[in-house]
């Protein structure tokens, strides 16, 4: 559930915190158009290490580390996937190419999860939902949303809780094989689910007793207005755009086997 953490956010003044979150928005979005638009390794490992600033700059290195930790195993799926995919597909022959295509794969999946979770780790769910209602998207969805992003870390919370209560209680989530492990799970999930059953009853209730949705036209304290490092990441994020399409374009990128069959 480590990963969860990644998408909590944590309130520290930094200039990362302090950006725009439509701004921050765009450039994870850019973020993720540039790593699907390359399936070489050597792009992606910058694409990673490029981020690597902004999480310092925030100071989340600690919740950064354990979102990252928590994605190891998500991504040592899609790595052990796209390895047995491609010996199968040559023959049953590992090849050095078949190897760095599923690592680049794998390093494509970490790649989003970084910028996601730098995303929501510097972005508060108040400013997020703010942004979207400047935007003019309906407040039903806004709230919709933010109410998602904030029950989300909520339930990876409670989740965890329930199963030190069940190991406590002697259960062993794992032992056994495969299947066994999934049904090691179903008393975890059960409580989970009525949890948030509960949860989303309790909420429904207390949005009722506020009358929420009485009137239209809402008024907000703060409004969210552009500043000097806002028009820097813009600028940044318009750099790397056009960097990545012009290498995609013009520019051969070699493969990491072909730099070391280079080397004398």
């Amino acid at each position: 559930m480590s990963v969860f953490s990644g998408l909590k956010f944590r309130k520290v003044s930094s200039p990362i915190h302090n950006l725009d979150p439509r701004v921050k928005f765009v450039y994870v979005c850019a973020i993720f158009v540039v790593a699907i638009l390359f399936s070489e390794m050597l792009p992606l490992v910058i694409l990673f290490l490029i981020q690597i600033p902004f999480v310092l700059l925030a100071s989340v290195e600690r919740e950064w580390l354990r979102s990252m930790r928590g994605a190891a195993f998500l991504a040592t799926i899609i790595f052990l996937t796209n390895i047995g995919a491609a010996f199968f597909r040559d023959g049953y022959v590992l090849t050095a190419p078949s190897v760095e295509s599923a690592v680049a794969m794998t390093l494509r999946f970490m790649v989003l999860v970084e910028s996601f979770s730098v995303f929501f780790l510097t972005t508060s769910p108040d400013h997020l939902g703010l942004a979207l209602e400047q935007t003019r998207v309906p407040y039903e969805f806004v709230f919709a949303f933010t109410t998602a992003v904030r029950f989300v870390p909520v339930l990876a919370e409670e989740a965890q809780t329930i199963m030190d209560a069940q190991k406590a209680r002697g259960l062993e989530l794992e032992r056994g094989n495969f299947l066994k492990r999934i049904r090691n799970y179903i008393p975890i999930l059960i409580p989970l689910i009525i949890g948030a059953i509960r949860r989303s009853l309790e909420l429904a209730e207390a949005m009722e007793s506020r009358a929420w949705g009485a009137t239209k036209k809402r008024t907000n304290l703060y409004v969210l207005k552009m500043q000097r490092g806002d028009f820097v990441l813009i600028a940044i994020t318009f750099g790397i755009l056009v960097i990545a399409i012009y290498a995609r374009l013009f520019v051969r990128i070699p493969t990491v086997n072909e730099l070391l069959r280079s080397l004398p």
